[in-house]
């Protein structure tokens, strides 16, 4: 007999649990290897799962809408049509792990498993086989690109829709065509921007007074990470930034497709520079020093829940491409259709209230990273010129919360300080 279990997969390492999005086959249908077979709700994203094994999807365990841990089995995979009934009898059995032929307890992967987690749960990959995510699939059809030409960057080479896309854009110049921004600077009477469109639109979430809503999926995951800070003793220190430069900078270059919000994950990058302590983090082993400057930035999601898209290495990337990232970041983000690096492999977390007209706020501490900046609106205000006279400046307040395990005040308050003297006195270096 050759019955194979599918079980719900880890995808994300913050995962504890999945939600069944819908099926992608019916019970009786046909399945072949590296087919997907499932939609899965994780804490960060939707993801396509997809079976390692040829045959017939003999029986679903979990339905569409309802959840099951990682690691337990949401159907039955038959390898013949005869063996459908008997993959229906396993299903009410008691003994169903110890009765399947399966010697390795995964029947599916998805194109957000890392490496990591394929090796843990095991893995049906041949050397050779061409494994292909179905976006990918469907992309290098509609691209007119020939998979097998292609070196596959996602876990055991499979190839990912990334890697379509970097072949059919080989040779071509970047898109420099105009693009609405995504977090446009503050200004003393700010109008939030249309809701698909900003960093950090307020969820729409239909209500009944009096109703008790379910949280969701990603809802449920913003719980435990909040209460997996409260143990981290953090100290929080404010600062005051004149932004006239830099709104200068943005209203020049915004017609470019330039974005507030990647101006000062650029500003921010490049002052990290100076100071890689605040790029590090805590572990029990000591301080952890990461080699890349990667810039996370809260999104709050249509429908509830935060994610924070990163932008990779954003103190060596030109502020064009950077803005051209962090749009595609935010309209997948919105999708569900990041992948794990891109929302959980940052290093230092920025939050931006400011298109609201919050003035300041305090940010919570993401786990395992050492620094968070709160960013509030920028306001006209009067302040004293250094000739003694009075003027009026456009300024900011932004307020670090840092783990002071690993960093204290004055290295906090050292990096406000070059981050204000990069954005006050030379903003127009971000372009270069």
């Amino acid at each position: 007999m050759s019955i194979h279990e599918v079980f719900m997969p880890a995808l994300s390492s913050t995962m504890t649990e999945g939600k069944i999005v819908s099926w992608v086959k019916s019970p009786g249908d046909k399945v072949e290897k590296g087919e997907t077979v499932v939609v899965v709700e994780s804490d960060k994203a939707d993801m396509d799962v997809e079976t390692f094994y040829e045959g017939f999807l003999a029986h679903i365990i979990v339905e569409a809408g309802e959840t099951a841990p990682v690691g337990s089995a949401i159907a039955f995979i038959a390898e013949t049509e005869a063996e459908i009934e008997q993959a229906k009898s396993l299903a009410n059995s008691a003994g169903v792990a110890a009765t399947t032929s399966s010697p390795e307890p995964i029947a599916a992967t998805t194109s957000a498993a890392t490496p990591a987690l394929a090796a843990q749960n095991g893995s049906n990959h041949k050397e050779g086989r061409l494994v292909v995510s179905p976006r990918a699939r469907k992309l290098a059809k509609e691209l007119k690109v020939d998979l097998t030409t292609l070196q596959g960057s996602g876990p055991h080479g499979r190839i990912v829709a990334e890697d379509v896309e970097a072949l059919s854009n080989k040779g071509k110049q970047p898109a420099t065509a105009p693009v609405a921004p995504l977090a446009p600077v503050p200004t003393s009477a700010p109008v939030a921007p249309p809701a698909p469109r900003t960093p950090a639109s307020t969820p729409v979430v239909a209500a009944v007074p009096g109703q008790i809503v379910p949280l969701t999926t990603f809802q449920n995951a913003v719980v435990r990470n909040m209460v997996a800070t409260i143990s981290v003793p953090v100290f929080r220190v404010g600062y005051t930034i004149t932004t006239d430069g830099l709104d200068k900078l943005y209203k020049q270059i915004k017609s470019k497709g330039v974005t507030m919000t990647a101006l000062l994950a650029k500003a921010v990058a490049v002052t990290l520079q100076k100071h890689p302590l605040l790029n590090a983090s805590y572990s029990d082993q000591g301080i952890v020093y990461h080699s890349d400057i990667n810039i996370s930035v809260a999104v709050a999601m249509d429908d509830g829940g935060l994610i924070t898209p990163v932008l990779q290495n954003a103190d060596a990337v030109d502020i064009y491409s950077l803005s051209r990232t962090w749009k595609s970041l935010v309209e997948r983000a919105r999708a569900k259709q990041l992948q794990p690096q891109e929302y959980n492999s940052g290093t230092f977390t920025l939050s931006n209230l400011g298109m609201f007209g919050v003035d300041k706020f305090d940010a919570i501490l993401p786990p395992g990273q050492g620094s968070i900046l709160a960013i509030g609106a920028s306001r006209p205000q009067v302040v004293a010129t250094p000739d003694g006279l009075f003027g009026v400046r456009q300024q900011m307040q932004v307020n670090i919360t840092s783990d002071h395990r690993i960093i204290y005040g004055a290295h906090a308050a050292a990096f406000l300080q070059d981050l204000a003297k990069l954005i006050e006195t030379n903003s127009q270096s971000l372009t270069m």
